[in-house]
């Protein structure tokens, strides 16, 4: 894979700037009702899944999908649902966590490596952690932990656990905070950590694909910073949505609030997003826990959903079977219940959301090879559904 420094679509500089007070519109708050999408259908591929997390499509048209529990299914492209994949490692499947997300690397096609995000621990002491290995016939082979959060915590909440391979070989996690205030650490509330640059709760990480930090990361290529060397970006909950454009480059990120105040972040190198000193989310009583929604050196959401939708899974649209929403970005929503389709305006700001229904907890969204829209419940009978145009 190739080893040179990525740089990200907005440069490492570009962060203080969009953090400047007035430098960007305030975000639009987006409320529980918005208009249905017209012309598209859904249909099942696939069902009988264990509360899935996530699928990968392999260059063949199969998919790999993760469920929960700590199971790894190849799907057949006609939905045939095969047997658990042997050599997968154990998981600590408690609350939030367990087997989570599943990323192919750039070399695939000739190395069979992929990658897998998983809970690893017990309910006292667990942590989230990636792990690389090699796909073959007979399973997964190889198997090997690159990375863990140093940081042990306890309960089962906000893994994050999200992966993105990035073009120049390197990879692109997400780390939750590790939960709500009623989960300290040192005699603090463990949220808190979202703002110590040396600790991983509340980050995106880039790491090699032996799980190193990756050059050209802000706490290389700035030690004045002074932020661990595997860290990206700073100041996040919980997110569970990261996509790439491909024909910008551009990174994005959801990310859960707590009572409302669910994010859209286009993710810059070196950016502060400001959890838990800057958010519009509100404790789950009511109470809130900042009175600041902005603030010099943090940079600010694209789009706030209140109240929450739970966004989890996150996809940017570049198809010839959906033309009409080319560059919109699909959200899936966990409470909410539907897949958000976000389109933009020439100045990159948000200019219409609409939803399609889908009536059961969506954890992933993908684009397939075929160009439609593929989409995860995560339920006790988890499906895989597909998203094509509506029949003239």
């Amino acid at each position: 894979m190739p080893r040179r420094p990525f740089v990200p679509a907005l440069a490492l500089a570009a962060a203080s700037a969009l953090a400047q007070p007035g430098a960007a519109p305030a975000p639009p708050i987006v409320p529980w009702e918005v208009p249905e999408e017209p012309g598209l259908v859904v249909e099942t591929l696939a069902k009988g899944l264990e509360h899935p997390w996530a699928l990968a499509f392999l260059p063949d048209g199969r998919l790999l999908v993760t469920e929960r529990p700590g199971r790894l299914r190849l799907v057949e492209r006609n939905g045939r649902v095969g047997p658990p994949l042997a050599g997968v490692p154990a998981v600590a499947a408690i609350g939030q966590g367990g087997l989570m997300d599943v990323a192919l690397a750039p070399d695939f096609p000739a190395t069979g490596t992929l990658f897998l995000t998983l809970a690893v621990g017990t309910e006292e002491a667990n942590r989230t952690a990636v792990v690389r290995a090699r796909l073959t016939p007979e399973g997964l082979r190889d198997v090997r932990e690159i990375w863990r959060n140093p940081t042990p915590k306890r309960g089962g909440w906000h893994f994050g656990a999200r992966l993105l391979p990035l073009p120049d070989g390197t990879l692109l996690v997400s780390v939750g905070d590790g939960g709500n205030p009623n989960v300290r650490l040192a005699g603090r509330p463990i949220r808190e950590r979202a703002q110590d640059p040396k600790a991983f709760f509340g980050k995106t990480i880039r790491l090699t694909p032996d799980g190193g930090p990756a050059p050209g990361n802000p706490g290389l290529a700035r030690p004045e910073l002074g932020w661990d060397p595997h860290l990206f970006t700073i100041g996040h909950r919980n997110v569970q949505g990261l996509a790439r454009d491909p024909a910008t480059g551009a990174l994005w990120a959801t990310e859960h609030g707590a009572q409302g105040g669910d994010e859209l972040n286009r993710l810059v190198a070196g950016a502060n997003y400001g959890w838990p000193v800057v958010t519009f989310s509100r404790e789950y009583s009511g109470a809130a826990i900042s009175g600041e929604t902005h603030r010099p050196g943090m940079v600010g959401p694209v789009s706030v959903w209140t109240p929450s939708i739970a966004p989890s899974g996150l996809a940017v649209y570049r198809g010839r079977a959906l033309p009409a929403l080319d560059g919109a970005l699909f959200a899936g929503g966990l409470m909410s219940s539907d897949l958000r389709i976000l389109r933009f305006g020439p100045d990159g700001r948000p200019r219409r959301e609409t939803r399609l229904r889908i009536d059961e907890r969506v954890r992933d969204v993908r684009v397939g090879p075929d160009g439609l829209v593929y989409v995860l419940t995560d339920e006790a009978e988890g499906r895989i559904l597909r998203v094509r145009p509506r029949p003239r």
